[in-house]
């Protein structure tokens, strides 16, 4: 993938005009539907491949962000969160996520996110850890905290907002085209 993204330039960032929904397989949080699909919008004659592979990034970041929204709408703050897994091996989106999000990204230096939060879980259902958090404080080592950049957060809102009302506009054709 890194072939892929070095193509994105660093001021395009917040910039692209072409949008992804990144329902590749339905949606299930927050929209809850199984027949959303993926989707480009806003390409022209210009888009370039480097702007696809751009909104691919962007849509799925909107797209954890959406998910962000509905624990702040229940009064969870969020103000920071960590990173791990393939994606958190590219600097590119790291960037992108931690400006669409609007918070510090924790990278997490251990690549097994998955399987180690699976194993603290059992470390603390058989006692050896007290609660969730005390394991995670003990075995979670960050490697990096990217921060966010105000002005970089802020084109990102308005493409947020933006992308907020293409589901809305484009859910009725899903069914049809099944």
């Amino acid at each position: 993938h890194a072939a892929e993204q070095a193509a994105i330039k660093e001021e395009n960032l917040g910039e692209n005009h072409t949008y992804f929904l990144p329902y590749l397989m339905g949606e299930r949080s927050p929209i809850n539907d199984t027949n959303a699909r993926g989707t480009f919008i806003g390409m022209t004659m210009d888009t370039t491949r480097a702007d696809l592979t751009q909104a691919v990034l962007e849509g799925v970041a909107f797209a954890i962000r959406d998910s962000v929204e509905v624990a702040r709408s229940l009064g969870i703050e969020v103000s920071s969160s960590k990173i791990c897994g393939g994606g958190a091996k590219s600097p590119l989106w790291k960037k992108i996520m931690a400006n669409v999000l609007g918070i510090p990204l924790e990278c997490v230096a251990s690549e097994q996110g998955p399987g180690l939060g699976g194993a603290m879980l059992a470390m603390v259902t058989c006692g050896a850890y007290e609660t969730v958090r005390a394991a995670c404080e003990k075995l979670v080592t960050v490697s990096e905290t990217v921060k966010p950049e105000p002005q970089l957060t802020a084109l990102y809102e308005q493409r947020y907002q933006q992308f907020r009302k293409i589901y809305p506009a484009v859910k009725n054709l899903f069914p049809e085209i099944q």
